[in-house]
């Protein structure tokens, strides 16, 4: 089973005990002088007990002045890190798997505010017992909608630029960087990081790791300087293919003399940054020119391409949604492998083992590359090994990885996985942290979504006898909804996984079960816990109590159809935008309004494109700034919230997504039996999946 997939491969004279490969992801897991502390060890070696081949650190970097990404960052800037460093990759090492350590610089793909600031920071925090605790508490105020905020735009322009191969500032499309200001590097500073990159590789060496990558992917500055968008250069390092590649191949060739031509590199390569998506046709880095640089590579002497895609502008070919489907990214390593006789790895939505072992089969790369699947299931590997793949919790696109490594970024804390609360926390939980105290003794659980299935599942490994009750027919409780819009089936593998690993874990799951008051009594449970969910929010609008008002629940769920309609919907969060999408599916002539000065107001920006441009091509009325204030049966009445002037609009029906109200009818029943009452998910309040999932974890392991 899965031959190819187990079966050990080689990158230059190093051998791998499999051929999967942890893609480097940057988590902000590392202590903030960007040492090796536990908890990005803990994390690291979770995977590697999970039987990856190789692990490849997140970004890690070479330069404290203008290279600073993440306060949580890996860095090889300096010596004092490879002691730190060494012992998290003896741990590492102890488990069969090897390890890489990805070099690489923001470039303009950065803030001001964190790439000159953080060095003075962490020689304060030197200083100053407790600055960082109190530096993060500070953070927990900030919020990524703050970067939006005119003040803070014009006080980032008061800082020194970010750095970039030319003064060409990101901020097209999807990016998450907008309105810095950039420079160019200037010959010597060039020069001056060729060597910083290759100090750092000398670093890793001395710490016992087992190779290097060089980050020429995702838009960061050794691409800035491949992309001849971004670099418009009139050095030596500029104009020509030969000229925008002499960047990155002096790192790679300094390497190798200060390393040993037997000391791995690996580039991350993207070969199309698919500025076409955007409507730029023949920018940037298209894929002729990607695979002639990997050719160029391998003449130099790299010994791995991993191949990627696309930039910040283009962050959903890099950092997929849910709407790319699995392989998608296929012909790139293809392309890249018909082209090179060194071995070719490849990412692309790649989810399970069987998808994994077709891929080697074809021929087209020779490594799996799984970044975001090894955050939702680090046991992966071990479990297509075990013949148990039906228990890998699959990684479902959500980007809530991406979108919480950098709302967390100011406060000190990791990425978050939806599906995996132990995601970066594994120096919380673990194995030897679980408290095994159960006893049997009964611990009840009132609905089955992934606040439910996630709490009683802990709370079973936790030795409880959990009973989990939902009234449904089938588990999943809202996201049973969530996975009805179009391309958003993925929500099944959640509901699935999530429901299979309950039942491993021994909960006693009745479906098609109201928890009454009654039943409560009869099981007198040790604790209850209760994820009750949520209902739809209907305020007291006139005109809301018509028979051409629902919400969209009502729609997603089938309870009302609509189609050849003229329809409103009321509220522009994600649920409005995917129901919209459905309706116009559904052939529906769709409006949406939205109170708030633009549509999609806190919704992450991967998300947003994903959407919004969709709705835009297919003709929906976007009307924000404006709110409901009555529904007749032929019309809906918009008052514009700065004028107060109204918008009278035609429709045959409306729906409205305007939130959720809690859902609290058994916490009375539950005192009358426990004390011990916990209330998670929406039924605490409306949420995110991640904040569901997290939520049901921390209250199984606080019984």
């Amino acid at each position: 089973m899965y031959e190819k997939l187990l079966s050990e491969g080689k990158i230059g004279n190093l051998t791998l005990q499999n051929k999967v490969i942890m893609a480097a992801m940057g988590v902000d897991a590392a202590e903030p002088d960007g040492k090796a502390g536990q908890r990005v060890s803990d994390y690291s070696e979770e995977r590697a007990k999970g039987g990856v081949g190789l692990i490849i650190t997140e970004v890690t970097r070479v330069n404290d002045t203008h290279g600073v990404a993440l306060g949580g960052q890996l860095s090889m800037s300096n010596d004092s890190v490879i002691e730190p460093f060494s012992k998290m990759v003896e741990k590492i090492h102890s488990h069969g798997t090897k390890i890489f350590v990805q070099l690489h610089h923001p470039g303009r793909q950065n803030l001001s505010a964190i790439a000159y600031s953080w060095g003075m920071l962490q020689r304060v925090g030197h200083i100053i017992p407790g600055f960082w605790d109190m530096t993060y508490a500070m953070g927990q105020l900030a919020d990524a909608s703050m970067l939006e905020d005119p003040r803070v735009e014009a006080m980032m322009k008061l800082l020194p630029p970010v750095v970039g191969a030319s003064n060409i500032p990101a901020g097209l499309g999807s990016s998450i960087i907008k309105g810095q200001n950039t420079r160019g590097l200037m010959t010597w500073e060039v020069k001056r990081l060729e060597k910083q990159f290759i100090e750092a590789a000398v670093r890793v060496k001395k710490s016992g790791a087992d190779g290097v990558e060089l980050h020429g992917a995702h838009g960061y500055l050794i691409q800035q300087f491949l992309s001849p968008y971004t670099n418009t250069r009139t050095d030596e390092y500029g104009g020509s293919l030969e000229n925008r590649m002499r960047f990155l191949l002096n790192i790679l060739t300094g390497i190798k003399k200060e390393c040993g031509a037997d000391f791995p590199v690996s580039v991350r390569l993207t070969v199309d940054e698919f500025y076409n998506l955007l409507g730029f046709e023949n920018r940037g880095i298209q894929l002729p020119e990607g695979v002639e640089m990997a050719k160029r590579l391998e003449a130099a002497g790299a010994d791995l391409i991993n191949v990627s895609c696309g930039n910040y502008e283009t962050l959903n070919t890099l950092i997929e949604p849910m709407s790319f489907q699995p392989g998608w990214r296929t012909y790139l390593a293809k392309a890249v492998k018909e082209a090179v006789n060194i071995p070719v790895a490849g990412v692309g939505v790649i989810r399970t083992p069987e998808q994994a072992e077709e891929l080697l089969e074809s021929g087209n790369q020779d490594f799996i590359t799984l970044g975001r699947p090894l955050l939702a299931d680090p046991h992966w590997v071990n479990k297509a090994k075990e013949g148990r793949a039906q228990d890998i919790v699959r990684c479902i696109s959500c980007v809530t990885c991406f979108m919480t490594d950098e709302q967390n970024a100011l406060k000190g804390e990791p990425c978050e996985c939806a599906l995996n609360p132990y995601n970066c926390r594994e120096i919380t939980y673990n194995d030897q942290t679980r408290k095994v105290d159960g006893n049997g003794r009964t611990v009840v659980v009132v609905g089955a979504g992934p606040a439910g299935l996630t709490a009683a599942r802990e709370a079973a490994k936790r030795g409880f006898h959990a009973v989990l009750f939902e009234k449904e027919a089938v588990p999943g409780g809202q996201l049973n909804l969530a996975k009805k819009p179009p391309k958003k089936d993925r929500m099944q593998w959640a509901i699935d996984d999530l429901t299979q690993n309950a039942k491993i874990a021994g909960v006693d799951l009745r479906l098609g079960t109201e928890a009454t008051p009654e039943l409560l009594k009869e099981l007198a449970p040790y604790a209850v816990i209760l994820a009750t969910g949520g209902v739809p929010v209907v305020p007291k609008i006139e005109g809301l109590d018509g028979d051409n008002v629902c919400t969209v629940a009502d729609v997603l769920s089938g309870k009302v159809n609509l189609s050849g309609k003229k329809v409103a919907v009321v509220g522009s969060g994600l649920s409005g935008l995917e129901t919209a999408e459905l309706l116009v599916e559904q052939g529906n002539t769709v409006t949406v309004a939205e109170m708030a000065k633009s549509i999609a107001p806190g919704v992450w920006t991967q998300h947003y494109w994903d959407i919004v441009p969709n709705l835009d091509k297919a003709g929906v009325n976007m009307v924000p700034g404006h709110k409901l204030v009555k529904v007749t049966d032929t019309s809906v009445y918009l008052e514009d919230v700065k004028t107060g002037n109204l918008k009278i609009i035609d429709v045959d029906a409306v729906v409205l997504s305007l939130g959720v109200r809690s859902v609290k009818d058994l916490e009375s029943a539950a005192k009358t039996v426990t004390t011990r009452i916990s209330t998670i998910g929406d039924a605490s309040h409306a949420g995110k999946l991640v904040e569901a999932t997290r939520a049901g974890c921390e209250a199984a392991w606080a019984l």
